[in-house]
């Protein structure tokens, strides 16, 4: 397959406002965007035996639009099967992963992030947001260079052929009531949101597939005082916001303990709310919290496979979409890399609450794994296979022991990231025949992952 490529023809694809994918569309591309979009009815086919699309490079199975991955922290990687030998909790999993982040350095790093991002393309994700917080050396203090690790992030998204919102990300407290950084924690510091704003401003990558938004970790890392400073920072720059939120019931019991409220009440008092932010997890809400989010145009990001593996419980997603609140998805500790997976856990979470089935449609899965994701992370451009928009394409095959005999319609409820055949990233070609074209993803797993797991 060329590596790029001016005409597509698609066997099925899903396009906006339809209820189910569209059979034989004709997807052209002109400078890494869509062109035009033609679905092929009867009546547009040229006369038996003139063949106008034969340089059309077929796409069989379902295409989608690029899959957006909202919620990242692509160290977490090196966890995978490592953090399931006994009990605990959301708190005794973090200490395997502080672990693991004293031992990266910018190489390191970005040799593990390259191989991460090359997992999320093999799985059809064209864009990712990373909510980093990894700033410094591991003793606090600054590299020569005060942005390597991020610049190592935006360097490893390039390598891996998608593109990047690099969430910068405050973190200055390790407690609710402002107890300093320790231990692993230091490296996360700037200490105060002045010097956070100081070097994240620093920090203007020209690259075209790269952009920085800012994040709040939590109300438990960034004190109340200071929160606005890290708001107007990103409404000035008008990037992306996003917050970690009410993730444990521990988080909700702390914040009321110490400033009266909740979570959520807390961040509204303090201008973080609004439509460019994006609340993470948004576990353990209550209903005026979920009016708060709704009434400032808030959206939510949930990561139900990380938040099933911690043990973190399951966020109301029915009574947020009826609320008006957007819904996006992550892979946050990627427990697993599989966007099909993400969707559909948030219909069937919803049942195994409810006890009933039919909480959530495919479009409406379709469309959170999609265009809202893109969205949530400043690329509005992105999404949707349409007139304008960048020209991501990810096909699914149709013929795996997985989705043989599935309807398209049906794809997020039975496909997963391996049944990824082809996925086209602003037009190139990043993955054929479901093998990234640059990277040996399995191979550069496992060695960057041996460099920084503790023996």
């Amino acid at each position: 397959m060329p590596l790029t490529a001016t005409r597509w023809l698609a066997e099925y694809a899903w396009l906006p406002a339809h209820a189910e994918p569209t059979p034989d569309v004709l997807i052209e591309v002109e400078d890494g965007r869509i062109s035009a979009v033609t679905p092929l009815t009867p009546g547009s086919r040229p006369p038996s035996g003139v063949d106008v699309y034969a340089d059309a490079v077929p796409l069989p199975g379902l295409t989608l639009p690029g899959l957006a991955n909202a919620h990242s922290h692509a160290f977490h990687r090196a966890l995978r099967g490592r953090t399931h030998g006994g009990r605990g909790d959301f708190f005794s999993w973090r200490e395997r992963m502080y672990a693991v982040a004293d031992r990266l350095d910018p190489d390191t790093y970005l040799a593990l992030a390259r191989a991460v991002y090359a997992e999320m393309a093999l799985a059809g994700i064209t864009c990712v947001g990373e909510f980093h917080y990894l700033h410094h050396r591991p003793d606090g203090g600054a590299y020569d260079d005060p942005n390597a690790m991020g610049a190592a992030l935006v360097e490893a998204a390039a390598h891996a052929g998608v593109r990047l919102t690099l969430l910068d990300t405050c973190y200055l407290a390790s407690t609710v009531d402002g107890r300093p950084l320790a231990g692993p924690q230091r490296r996360f510091g700037d200490g105060d949101a002045a010097g956070w704003a100081r070097r994240a401003g620093a920090f203007q990558p020209t690259d075209s597939h790269a952009r920085v938004g800012a994040a709040v970790h939590s109300v438990r890392a960034v004190p109340a005082d200071q929160l606005r400073t890290v708001a107007d920072w990103a409404r000035d720059r008008q990037a992306p916001l996003h917050v970690h939120l009410s993730e444990q019931p521990a988080e909700n019991d702390e914040c009321r303990a110490v400033h009266g409220r909740t979570p959520t009440a807390l961040l509204a008092d303090h201008g973080v709310l609004g439509p460019d932010t994006t609340a993470v997890h948004a576990t353990h809400p209550t209903s005026a919290d979920l009016t708060l989010l709704a009434d400032s145009r808030t959206g939510v990001c949930l990561c139900p496979t990380t938040e099933r593996d911690l043990a973190d419980g399951i966020g109301p997603a029915r009574r947020m979409a009826d609320a008006g609140i957007r819904l996006s998805l992550g892979s946050d500790s990627h427990a697993v890399v599989d966007m099909f997976e993400e969707a559909r856990a948030v219909e069937l979470d919803e049942r195994l609450r409810t006890r009933r089935r039919g909480h959530f449609t495919p479009v409406d899965l379709f469309a959170t794994a999609t265009a809202a994701g893109h969205a949530a992370l400043g690329w509005a451009d992105a999404g949707r296979i349409a007139v304008g928009a960048r020209a991501d394409l990810v096909t699914v095959r149709l013929d795996t022991a997985r989705t043989a005999g599935v309807p398209p319609v049906g794809v997020f409820f039975a496909a997963g990231a391996a049944d990824v055949d082809q996925v086209v990233v602003d037009g190139r070609v990043v993955v054929a025949d479901g093998r990234h074209l640059s990277v040996d993803v399995p191979a550069e797993l496992s060695a960057s992952i041996e460099a920084v797991t503790p023996s």
